[in-house]
Parts: C-alpha cells; structure tokens; sequence
C-alpha cells in the first residue's frame, strides 16, 4: 500500500480522498454483468435485476421462488427440501469439531448478555389530575434473519442476527441462507442455529429470499422485519420491500478506519487493516495517523502479512482499490475526519485512546487500545457486529435488542385531568380546521 502526505490537507478534503459511491450506485463486475446478460437477455443494473426477481416471487410465490434459487445455487430443490429438515440438524452437529461448537456457545453467552443488558422497558408514569402517560415495548411478532453463504460461511451472523431477536421476545425466528450446490447449509451455520434455538431454516438466498420473506409464499410465510447483512441484490431487495415489512438498514461492503499514533504497533495495525480487506474486494482499509514513521511501517508490514494470507487475492484488490495509509498534520485533523467519514469499525490505537472517546461522534462501533481488535467484535466480545456502512452512521444504529421491538404510547386521562385541558385541545383543533376533532373533546366536557 502506497502511504499520501495529506498534512497540508483539511479533514474534509482527507475525507473526500475515502468517499466510496453508495451501495446502489455501485457497477457490477464483468463476470456478474455477463451472468445477467445471459439470465434475462441483456444487460441489466443490480437494481433491475432485484426489481424483476422480487416482482416475480411476490406475484407466483414458490414457484419463482424455486426458480430463481435453482438457477444462482443451482442446488435442486423442491418445495419439500427447501427447509432445513430435522435430519440435517442431527448431521450438522455430528460434522462439526466440538471445540470449536464449545467456543460459539462461550460467544451465544457473551452476546446473549450484553443484549440481555440493552433491553428497555415499559413504563407509566402519573401526570396532573389523575392522567396517566407511558409506552409499552413489544417484540415484533416475527423476524427473518438473513445469513450470508457463498464464499464463505457465517456462524457468527447467526449468532448476531438470532441472539438479540430471542432476548427481545421475538415469538417467530425464520432462517434464510443460501444453499451449496449440494443442497445443503454449512454445518456450522446449522449448528449455531440450533445451539441458539433457531429452528425454522429456509435454504434460500438473494433476493428472491428477501423477496418470500417480504411477501410469504405457500412455503414460507411472511415475516414482520427482515434483518442482516448480504451482498447487493440482497441490499437492493430490502430497500425494495421496505414499507411492506420492516428492514434493520441498508448495510454496504465492510469497512474499517484506523486512528493511530507513534505509539502503535504496525504489526497490529496491518493486521486488523487485512482483516477487514480479506472479506470482500468492494471492502475498505484505511488506516488515518499523524505519525509518517508508523505510516510507513505499516505498508512494509502489511506486504509481509499479506503473502502469507489464504485470501491473499481477494484482500489485495481491495486494498488497491479501497485502501489507504493517510499521514494528517495532527490528531484534532484526524479526529474531524474520522468523523466525517463514519465508519462501520472505528479502531482508536493511541497513547490515551480513551481522551478521544468524546470527541469521536459517527461510527457503528468503537474499538478503544492495542488490545481490542476489530475481529474481538465480530465473533465474541457481545456487542453486536451487524453495523451501519458507507457512512450511515450518522444516522444508523448497530443492531440492538430494540431493532425487534416496536414501542407503543399509551395514554389514560380522567375525566378531571380532560377538563383542565380540553379547552387548549378544541382551540388548537379548530385552527386546523378539523371541527370533529374538537367536537370529540367538547361533547365529554359538556356532558360534565
């Protein structure tokens, strides 16, 4: 990786150096563009193929459900092999390695209370002449969790998609993972699943999973909320059936930024930048230090680790095309930017990294000290690892036990406590000219 002098720049054109284009305005490769040119005739955007695919499972259910899966997992199912069968479960567990199972539960226990930790509560509270006002929080009646496959396999997004649904009190949890080609899930995927309690399993991917989920199918019936990370038609497909059921966000390629000064270790640091560009060649490393010695070692140091990586290829084209090692004029510099940036991992390797903890504002999740790695919070430490991307922390949570409640107000006035007030109410309805309105108030204070 190449190290940019950006000490005579301000945060915001160090900003603009990382901005990346948003998720739907990304191009497919040519590989993906080709197999969609050849699927429906011509070529065609993400966001038409999601169009088309969700259209098509919403109007004939199963049938283009079965369709679309067969034909990008080309994994042979029917309508009766479709879900996950009480006889795959008993072989999952019998191929995993029992130490590693061992480890995933110690994670299912640390994430369960962390979130166990989250939850709110409802409550009433006495007001004036009698009133009662409060909200009562309610888990959402059902949740389909969607975990990726492909590439590679993910446990640990079983684990943060179904823990803090179960500690909400979701009553219905459904599964959607893509299938191999043999018609099967990974093990360990399966596995954790039934360690959490996750019982009803589709094997179904893309955007026709999100597309059933959505709307139902004679197979599969629909869910409230749709949550968890996938590629981009599967971001597409939850944009396009938000307002039919509910989405946690619309999360992009995984990105981390590092905050370093001459007091970090450049092994550490090239590690945890390699760590996130091993996941996906659209993911992001970048690494932000006022320190041009650091700078420099860690772009020796990060060639050295990355020939000895098994995804060697797959992170070196994201570290060429959405890497960075930034040298800003100072730490104040640094801070504004990371801030503008908003990451989805913000790593803090300073001297006091807790001194800086107040001034940073955007970021799904903070890593503070030498000692807290990225991948400490993708598998184990309890928070959750299913984060805002692109930005969208701004605005965005990171999914939480009340991504799966709803919260509901409730209010109780006496007649007493309406009489103190009614007056205010029929004048402010009358203004907006809803005459009903203030008639529902006067014909109580009249009857009185």
């Amino acid at each position: 990786m190449q190290v940019t002098d950006a000490r005579g720049m301000t945060a915001s054109e160090i900003a603009a150096l990382m901005q990346k284009k948003a998720f739907d305005e990304c191009e497919l490769s040519p590989g993906v563009q080709a197999g969609v040119t050849a699927m429906f005739g011509g070529p065609l955007t993400a966001a038409q193929v999601v169009d088309k695919i969700v259209t098509a499972v919403r109007v004939e259910g199963d049938e283009q459900l079965l369709y679309y899966t067969n034909l990008l997992d080309k994994a042979g199912l029917t309508t009766a092999t479709i879900r996950v069968s009480e006889a795959e479960f008993a072989e999952a567990n019998e191929l995993v390695d029992k130490e590693v199972l061992a480890a995933i539960g110690r994670a299912v226990a640390n994430v369960r209370r962390f979130h166990e930790e989250q939850m709110p509560k409802s409550w009433l509270t006495n007001r004036e002449c009698g009133a009662m006002l409060g909200q009562k929080v309610t888990p959402v009646d059902s949740v389909g969790i969607y975990v990726p496959g492909g590439t590679a396999a993910y446990p640990s997004s079983v684990i943060m998609n179904a823990v803090p649904a179960i500690v909400a009190g979701v009553p219905r949890i459904v599964m959607a993972v893509p299938p191999g080609r043999d018609g099967k899930v990974n093990p360990y995927v399966l596995a954790t699943a039934q360690l959490i309690g996750v019982k009803e399993i589709y094997k179904m991917g893309g955007a026709q999973a999100v597309a059933a989920l959505a709307f139902g199918t004679a197979t599969v019936p629909k869910v409230e909320k749709i949550t968890g990370p996938g590629n981009i038609f599967v971001t597409l497909a939850k944009k396009a059936v938000y307002g039919h059921c509910d989405i946690d966000m619309l999360a992009g390629p995984s990105e981390i930024l590092i905050i370093a000064d001459a007091s970090a270790d450049p092994a550490y640091l090239a590690a945890d930048l390699l760590s996130q560009a091993e996941h996906d060649p659209l993911a992001s490393a970048i690494l932000v230090t006022d320190s041009e010695l650091v700078a420099n070692a860690v772009a020796a140091e990060i060639e050295v680790q990355l020939a000895a990586l098994p995804r060697q290829e797959i992170a070196a084209i994201s570290l060429a095309n959405h890497g960075r090692i930034i040298v800003a004029s100072d730490m104040e510099t640094v801070i504004e930017m990371a801030n503008l940036s908003a990451p989805e991992h913000l790593e803090v390797m300073t001297k006091a990294p807790f001194e800086l903890l107040p001034y940073l504002r955007n970021a799904g999740a903070i890593f503070l000290g030498a000692y807290s790695p990225e991948p400490l919070g993708d598998y184990y430490a309890g928070p959750n690892h299913i984060l805002p991307t692109g930005g969208t922390a701004r605005f965005y949570s990171v999914l939480n036990v009340e991504t799966f409640m709803k919260k509901t107000s409730i209010i109780v006035y006496t007649q007493g406590a309406l009489a103190s007030v009614g007056g205010d109410v029929i004048k402010m309805a009358e203004a907006e000219g809803l005459q009903a309105h203030a008639n529902a108030i006067r014909v109580r204070l009249e009857k009185r």
